[in-house]
């Protein structure tokens, strides 16, 4: 399976875990601190930026377009995943790190960037470190999963005889035809 579509799914698996970690940790804090989570604030918000809120009149609205916004950001951000660590080595490591490094661009980054809501670091400090739990679980969820897809992948494809294409051996079936245009016996 490509490395892509692998953490992609992986990460949307991983979103799970996370969203449970947010509301075992959400149930723990104070009472003043009980107010709706960054991804139900954020997709409140695009959804008034992008005049949208007419069509999330009920809480049961708002709940499903909050998970199905906070499961398509995990795909989508958990896709990139291959990109920043080709041989991730220890992937518990890097995966939390990218976990760490996602909620960084979203929180600090982007999304105050663009005013849809105040930086993390003017969060109260329970509700900003349920917040960074969350994301190391689901960056260390989706490199672990995405390995195994990657791996079960590559050997259901080799069992079926379709090894990975290589370089070279693509170059010897090149070279298998003569400047003549006449093929000469292929392995």
């Amino acid at each position: 399976m490509h490395p892509v579509l692998a953490s992609a799914i992986a990460s949307t698996l991983a979103t799970f875990p996370m969203t449970l970690v947010m509301e075992l940790m959400y149930r723990k804090l104070p009472p003043a601190q009980r107010h709706a989570l960054p991804p139900r604030k954020l997709t409140m918000a695009i959804a008034r930026r992008a005049r949208l809120q007419q069509r999330l009149p009920d809480e049961k609205s708002r709940v499903r377009a909050t998970l199905a916004a906070h499961f398509a950001y995990g795909a989508l951000t958990g896709a990139l995943y291959p990109l920043a660590w080709r041989q991730a080595s220890p992937r518990l490591l890097h995966g939390s790190l990218y976990g760490l490094a996602i909620w960084a661009l979203s929180y600090l980054g982007w999304i105050p960037a663009l005013g849809l809501l105040p930086p993390a670091t003017r969060q109260q400090r329970g509700r900003r470190r349920l917040m960074l739990l969350a994301h190391v679980v689901w960056g260390a969820a989706t490199a672990m999963t995405a390995a195994r897809l990657s791996r079960a992948g590559r050997v259901r494809s080799e069992a079926r005889g379709n090894a990975p294409l290589r370089l070279n051996a693509f170059a010897e079936r090149a070279g298998a035809v003569h400047s003549a245009g006449r093929r000469r016996n292929m392995p």
